[in-house]
């Protein structure tokens, strides 16, 4: 059974100590998933209801900036020095990720990389504290951060940590990879072998965890990620998918006056999509792996940002 909430009625109280919805939760929690209600009990008098995170997540969404400015942002010279340094402290690691999973340690050290620029950037938000205000005073993605709240208690008792212990971003994304608790319960992995999965301050298992994702997500090893389109014609904006989705084929896309730089099979499933360049606009065909990126962040963007900073890793890598 799932928790039952009043989703439309916020808490607003200053903590949750005592609340209603607070109490329901506690109360499923021990009825269906083993919990010790006097524990939670006390453990929620702790939690800090945070206006700093109800003002981020209802923050207007910023002006979308085109690809010739949200490229520079995380293709830059420092994190391509700093992922390849990382990735030749956390060779071996790397090198059995991609054995054991298939997924190539450049594409690897690339999420790690936007992410959290290898560490750097994790969040400095308690989980218990972002996760509880989300769930009880954010009513329109209160069943999602509810849901990610439940998966985060049974991850604190399941890995034997304190749960007001684990930092993350505001939305309770957590370590180096910004594991959501529903994804670190289903994918992270002990890839050091220690007995806890920690992706806070274990690279190790923070590689294993991106690469098992990646696999679990459709990720094919050798296969191409995204290809340049050739275009010509009035009608080739009617090719671009509606959405990420890979909705479309090259045969489909032919009439529309697109074509391949590289050999796509007719009937692959693609992601056609279009950039603003910094030399205008760039056509691309995303293949089966750039969706499987795109599993990770849904955006066009996001995905070919840790693609091109994968590509600049790779080079750098071999020039050195």
């Amino acid at each position: 059974m799932g928790l039952v909430l009043s989703l439309q009625t916020p808490v607003w109280a200053k903590d949750y100590d005592n609340a209603p919805q607070v109490r329901a939760l506690i109360e499923d929690l021990s009825q269906h998933y083993g919990f010790a209600e006097e524990q939670l009990t006390a453990l929620f008098s702790d939690v800090q209801r945070k206006q700093a995170i109800l003002d981020a997540i209802s923050r207007p969404a910023e002006r979308v900036r085109p690809w010739k400015e949200y490229q520079p942002i995380f293709v830059t010279e420092s994190r391509i020095a700093q992922g390849v340094d990382f990735w030749r402290q956390h060779e071996a690691a790397l090198k059995r990720a991609e054995a054991e999973y298939g997924v190539p340690a450049q594409i690897i050290v690339a999420i790690i990389g936007v992410e959290t620029f290898y560490g750097r950037n994790t969040g400095s938000y308690r989980v218990l504290d972002a996760l509880s205000t989300l769930c009880f005073d954010y009513p329109p993605r209160a069943q999602f951060f509810c849901q990610q709240l439940r998966e985060y208690l049974m991850l604190a008792r399941e890995q034997q940590v304190d749960a007001l212990s684990l930092k993350g971003s505001y939305a309770g994304a957590m370590g180096l990879p910004q594991f959501m608790p529903g994804s670190f319960r289903a994918y992270a992995v002990d890839f050091d072998g220690d007995g806890h999965i920690n992706i806070w301050s274990d690279p190790t298992d923070a590689i294993g965890s991106v690469a098992s994702y990646f696999k679990a997500h459709g990720w094919q090893p050798g296969a191409p990620v995204v290809s340049r389109a050739r275009v010509n014609g009035t009608r080739v904006d009617e090719g671009v998918s509606p959405g990420i989705d890979a909705s479309t084929t090259l045969a489909e896309l032919a009439s529309l006056g697109w074509s391949a730089t590289d050999d796509i099979e007719p009937e692959l499933p693609l992601t056609a999509f279009r950039l603003e360049g910094a030399n205008g606009p760039e056509y691309w065909l995303g293949q089966p792996n750039f969706y499987t990126i795109t599993r990770y962040n849904r955006s066009t963007m996001y995905a070919m940002a840790v693609y091109e900073l994968s590509q600049k890793l790779l080079e750098a890598r071999g020039k050195q």
